[in-house]
């Protein structure tokens, strides 16, 4: 998605005008007014060939869709930082622009979810698929890109030495034969020597 193509390093904030944030415990995320600090940036990594994209935290874990339920009963599962040994689908999150937000998909079809309510449903952050119309804005997020990508520098091809003006023709021997110097000849020859039609 275009807002993420030359995105390094984002910012989320959710439909509470609350940003999404890494706890200190490097293990929780909530949703807090204050997205001043380094735990609120989120380093995009992007998945080779895929639209997926993986969000990185200020503590070197990633933004992860578990499978344990935030409350016993609810369908909504608690979204965690993980480093797990192999990054898989949990820790991927599809894109899908919603006009000038955007919202976070599971390869399961759940949504990052900012929770509003009281608690312990306050500044949660979940992924679950929303069923009622109010909380239906509660999986679309507004994207602040703090830095960008820098740009990959092309490798240039080595400059050819400047030279002033086309190559001198080589002196032609007198008893040479014309057509062996004939531009006209040259043209119409092809490399096995026969003439092109």
């Amino acid at each position: 998605m275009e807002v993420f193509e030359k995105a390094k390093v984002v910012r989320f904030k959710s439909h509470h005008d609350k940003y999404l944030l890494a706890e200190e415990d490097e293990e929780h995320v909530s949703q807090d007014r204050n997205g001043a600090g380094e735990n609120a940036k989120w380093t995009v990594e992007f998945v080779p060939n895929v639209n997926v994209l993986r969000l990185k935290s200020c503590y070197g874990k990633y933004l992860t869709a578990s499978n344990m339920p935030f409350l016993l009963g609810v369908t909504g599962k608690k979204v965690l930082q993980t480093l797990p040994g192999r990054l898989d689908s949990s820790v991927e999150w599809e894109p899908i622009r919603e006009g000038v937000q955007v919202k976070l998909k599971t390869r399961y079809g759940y949504y990052l979810r900012g929770n509003g309510g009281l608690p312990p449903w306050r500044n949660s952050v979940t992924h679950d698929i929303p069923h009622r119309s109010h909380t239906q804005e509660w999986i679309i997020w507004d994207v602040d890109v703090l830095e960008f990508q820098k740009p990959t520098s092309v490798p240039r091809s080595p400059t050819p030495p400047p030279h002033a003006g086309p190559r001198p023709l080589k002196a032609v021997e007198k008893n040479a034969p014309a057509e062996t110097f004939s531009p006209t000849a040259f043209w119409l020859k092809s490399p096995s020597n026969e003439e092109v039609i």
